[in-house]
């Protein structure tokens, strides 16, 4: 054969081989601006403060039973005050200029009267509202505040004579106001007592009382002649010191002495109290107050180089304390969870958007951006696990997270197989719902928690409680492609027989994985709950949960295989298995009952019922008779016209 006659053979293969090139490059350039954006927002930005606040932000600190950065105190603190976690705008603020959460802890400190006047403080409920006297909703200071706390207390403290789960909507909200009142008064004394002028002379102060008190109270008990002033001086500040003991809450003094990590922190009043003993303040509590004073003054300088002093002790001293403070704090300003929310609903929009422009290039991209934001959500529940040093879900939060994690993992799975881009939209479906059902879930306080007794396993935690929420995670993906099924068969034209057993077995396989993780993992937990509680089975609110979802998953496989239910059919089983999943993950913890109810909440009580109406909607609508479904009567013209797929090909 001639080279000429060999081009021209090869030619028209690479003129079809150019446009699928340029639109894998296409796709490749709107990852890359896409996933570059992503980046971006995680890259820590330079603070405006002339004061390190970020230095001190990676401060640890002992607050919730375990030791945190201070800009973790600052943005749980926040979060149980209002839920932007944020300090909001004054009229003439511009947003931009919203101090940090750090800042706003840093003011809360060391300059209690500046951040009284930050509006922190949600009041939403109408009835609160009223008894203030005000009309409008929203964020109010400290100050705001302040005339109305004899009421807040007194009708707070008939409320809290209702069991927690009996409350109303005020009752709630103004135990949840006081609380958070209270919180924001600890804080403010966790450093120094709220009143010092000037906390950094006032330990120079107390230093130089403590040697002459001491010996004053000495000859005082030896019947020896004293020096009254010196007695009267250290009694003072023995019983000022006492009284802040009263309000502690985060314990910021390490203690090189204690022996389990709770041991190895000290309230500031412990820490100066110690001191009478002693005789000498620790370096710790002399530090702080050199930061205290020179914010109080502006001196940025100074301030920087009294923190600058402390990091170098704290480094040459507690060493192993500072590497996850430290790694938690980087955690926090990348938001790795946020982060993949957003990227999450991205794909599924480009998804969308593929199925009527641009079909190969934008699918690609989803693709490519699903396993992106996939990656980063991975990122993040690992760095999660090595901070808090558990397995990964601990919570309700955590098991949110973990959910849309390995969902989205199903996914990748089921499009690396079928690549019809059902995986694509229902990863970033159930990623995005997961990942905002956690946002919501952050509220009520810190979200690495120390963990209650009776879950304190690790090995249980990593066998039984993740096998439960693998299963939930499948269970909910086959719901969501029974959904796909449903709405493709009723309001598309594009829904052959193709699809439907694609969607079918799809469904299929993904409720088998469901049925093994969840029978396993409910197994796993009579064997702990038999360790634990001395019983294999108490017919508790979430062992029977669980029970269901096992249930439920045979149901559906046997109605399969005896034929009872064919794709249609599995499809609305599946959807059901939606409402399964939904009580037993969060409906039994509702209920506030049992062995299990450590996990109480009925803040969703309202979005799950109308989630499970919608289902129970959805359902009704894969029930139609066929003659209503769009893709079944298309399918029919298109039999009549080339006598192609049987009627009985039809999916029931």
């Amino acid at each position: 054969m001639s080279p000429r006659k060999h081009a021209a053979r090869l030619t028209p293969n690479a003129e079809r081989q150019t446009p699928n090139a340029k639109r894998t490059i296409i796709s490749w350039i709107i990852f890359i601006v896409l996933a570059g954006w992503a980046v971006s927002n995680m890259i820590s930005k330079k603070p405006s403060s002339t004061f390190d606040v970020t230095g001190f932000g990676k401060l640890p600190v002992l607050a919730g039973g375990r030791v945190m950065p201070m800009d973790t105190l600052a943005r749980v603190s926040l979060l149980q005050m209002n839920h932007h976690g944020v300090e909001e705008a004054a009229e003439n603020q511009k947003p931009a200029q919203k101090p940090s959460q750090t800042q706003w802890l840093l003011d809360v400190l060391m300059l209690p009267e500046h951040s009284d006047g930050a509006k922190v403080f949600e009041v939403t409920n109408p009835d609160i509202l009223d008894l203030f006297g005000w009309r409008k909703a929203g964020i109010y200071s400290f100050n705001d505040l302040q005339p109305f706390f004899a009421k807040i207390e007194e009708q707070a403290s008939q409320a809290a004579q209702t069991d927690a789960d009996a409350r109303n909507a005020f009752q709630r909200g103004i135990v949840r106001l006081r609380d958070v009142l209270r919180l924001y008064v600890q804080l403010k004394n966790t450093i120094e007592p709220q009143d010092s002028p000037d906390f950094g002379k006032e330990v120079q102060v107390f230093q130089q009382a403590i040697q002459p008190g001491l010996d004053a109270v000495r000859n005082r008990d030896a019947g020896k002649p004293y020096d009254d002033q010196a007695f009267q001086r250290i009694l003072l500040f023995t019983h000022r010191y006492q009284s802040l003991a009263q309000a502690k809450y985060a314990y910021a003094i390490p203690n090189p002495s204690g022996k389990t990590e709770n041991d190895r922190w000290s309230p500031f009043s412990e820490a100066l109290l110690g001191a009478i003993g002693t005789g000498q303040i620790p370096y710790p509590v002399t530090a702080y107050g050199q930061m205290v004073s020179a914010y109080r003054n502006g001196d940025a300088a100074g301030f920087n180089q009294a923190l600058n002093q402390y990091q170098q002790y704290l480094r040459k001293n507690f060493s192993p304390e500072l590497n996850r403070p430290t790694l938690e704090y980087y955690f926090n300003l990348a938001q790795p969870f946020y982060q993949s929310l957003v990227l999450y609903l991205v794909v599924f929009l480009l998804a969308l958007f593929s199925w009527l422009v641009w079909p190969k290039i934008l699918s690609q991209s989803a693709l490519l951006l699903l396993g992106f934001a996939f990656v980063i959500h991975t990122g993040g529940l690992i760095l999660r696990m090595y901070i808090q040093g558990r397995p990964p879900v601990t919570n309700l939060y955590s098991s949110a997270i973990f959910v849309g994690w390995a969902t989205v993992l199903f996914c990748l799975v089921l499009e690396r197989i079928y690549r019809n881009g059902i995986g694509s939209v229902c990863g970033a479906v159930i990623g995005f719902t997961t990942l905002l059902i956690a946002q919501n879930l952050q509220f009520d306080g810190d979200t690495m928690e120390m963990l209650r007794a009776v879950l304190d396993t690790n090995a249980w935690l990593a066998t039984h409680v993740v096998g439960e929420v693998l299963g939930y995670s499948a269970v909910f993906l086959a719901g969501l492609i029974g959904i796909i099924y449903i709405f493709r068969g009723v309001f598309t034209t594009s829904f052959d027989e193709n699809a439907s057993k694609t969607l079918g077995r799809m469904i299929y396989g993904v409720v088998c994985f469901a049925t093994l993780f969840s029978l396993v993992a409910t197994v796993l937990g009579g064997i702990w709950a038999d360790q634990s509680w001395g019983r294999f089975w108490g017919w508790d609110p979430k062992e029977n949960g669980a029970l269901l979802v096992v249930l439920w998953n045979a149901i559906i496989l046997h109605a399969r295989w005896g034929g009872f239910a064919r794709e249609r059919g599995v499809a609305v089983l599946a959807v059901f298995g939606n409402v399964i999943g939904s009580l037993s993950w969060f409906g039994v913890n509702m209920l506030g009952v049992g062995l299990h109810s450590y996990g109480f909440m009925d803040q969703a009580f309202g979005p799950l019922l109308a989630f499970v109406a919608s289902q129970l909607v959805i359902m009704a609508i894969g029930l139609l008779p066929l003659k209503y479904w769009r893709g079944i009567r298309a399918r029919g013209r298109h039999v009549a016209e080339t006598g192609g797929v049987p009627a009985h090909a039809m999916p029931q």
